[in-house]
């Protein structure tokens, strides 16, 4: 059921996600702005949210249209100079020209092979024509997605009072709990995984300007965006090598000097990460190897998508917790958090309703 309602509660998963992202935000335009109604709040949220987006493109475009031009204009001079004998013998010209001489398009369909993947091609091309016409229905998603966002900001203090009022009472503690420590773990990975890939996409654009890639502040903002999901950045090696040959065709260095940089660039930035970044600003947070990261990826990535992938590592650490609460019979995180603030009473806590019932639990435990 819900790989057939999937493109459906896609929208409103992102939106819903959005929203628990932005709300601290609506809150303290709210209470500390003192603005009184809630829905301007939220507008004036949205509308600092979209004019930060729109800022950050209209400032880029000028630096990527320059680049592209001067790249297409590098790639075009490199072509029309070109000189075949610096790469190719005489020999292999040769046997090249043959072959392009000698190549006869009619023999060439008269191949069984051929003539399938042609047939099978046809009806793929229109598929793909019929699918570029489809944008008015993505624009329509989109808006939807819009819509939810208005909908829930609005009503986020609401579903904060009144969703334990769905849950049957005797199983309230254990599901606020649960809650709770999803609530913790979420926010710790957002924050923590947010501010590392600011400083990757900081490193990576550096890296890249200094090196004299074309786009390189474009690519790294790109890869910064991309390590959002813990080893996404990988996706950006491959525009990187296409950048890395127009490198070369602009300034006449040797392929394997661009490569080389560029992958000194990838190294580099990758052993500070790995090193400096992650340690000090990640923490504890979510507990987990390398190869367990790779697994919890490709697990919510196949159930869920995109978004299983962004939530991946939160709903794994929930799922230890709950583990080592229920099977090893250990305290959540924030019970033991709880256990601190006991002995600390000046310590603020924001759920006071999580913590009081997380207290009586641990006073029945010490009983």
């Amino acid at each position: 059921m819900f790989s057939r309602l999937y493109g459906i509660l896609l929208p409103f998963f992102v939106s819903f996600l959005l929203a628990w992202l932005l709300d601290p935000l609506v809150s303290f335009i709210q209470h500390k702005c003192r603005v009184k109604f809630r829905v301007l709040s939220v507008a004036i949220t949205l509308v600092l949210f979209v004019g930060q987006l729109t800022l950050g493109i209209y400032l880029l475009i000028p630096a990527v249209e320059r680049e592209v031009k001067t790249s297409a204009v590098a790639v075009e001079e490199y072509f029309a100079h070109f000189d075949a004998d610096k790469y190719l013998t005489q020999e292999q010209q040769e046997k090249i020209q043959e072959t392009m001489d000698g190549l006869n398009l009619k023999s060439l369909l008269s191949y069984p092979e051929v003539r399938d993947g042609i047939k099978n091609f046809l009806p793929q091309l229109g598929t793909w024509i019929t699918g570029g016409l489809s944008w008015l229905s993505e624009l329509l998603v989109i808006f939807i997605g819009f819509l939810y966002l208005i909908f829930l900001l609005v009503s986020f203090p609401a579903i904060r009072a009144h969703w334990r009022d769905y849950i049957p009472k005797k199983h309230l503690a254990e599901v606020s709990t649960i809650v709770h420590e999803l609530s913790v773990n979420m926010n710790a990975y957002f924050r923590g995984q947010a501010l590392v890939a600011l400083c990757v996409g900081v490193l990576f654009a550096i890296g890249f300007t200094i090196t004299g890639m074309p786009m390189g502040l474009l690519m790294g903002i790109i890869i910064g965006i991309l390590n959002l999901v813990p080893y996404m950045q990988a996706l950006g090696i491959p525009p990187c090598i296409i950048l890395c040959l127009v490198q070369s065709a602009q300034t006449g260095h040797p392929v394997w000097l661009t490569l080389l940089l560029m992958a000194i660039v990838f190294i580099v930035v990758q052993t500070i990460q790995d090193l400096f970044l992650t340690p000090k600003i990640m923490g504890k947070v979510t507990g987990l190897g390398p190869a367990a990261i790779l697994l919890s990826l490709s697990f919510w990535g196949a159930l869920m998508g995109v978004v299983g992938m962004i939530i991946a590592l939160p709903l794994t650490s929930l799922g230890l917790s709950c583990y080592r609460h229920y099977v090893l019979h250990e305290p959540f995180a924030s019970e033991r958090s709880v256990q601190e603030n006991i002995q600390k009473p000046e310590v603020l806590v924001q759920d006071e309703a999580v913590v009081r019932e997380a207290a009586q639990k641990v006073k029945h435990r010490r009983k």
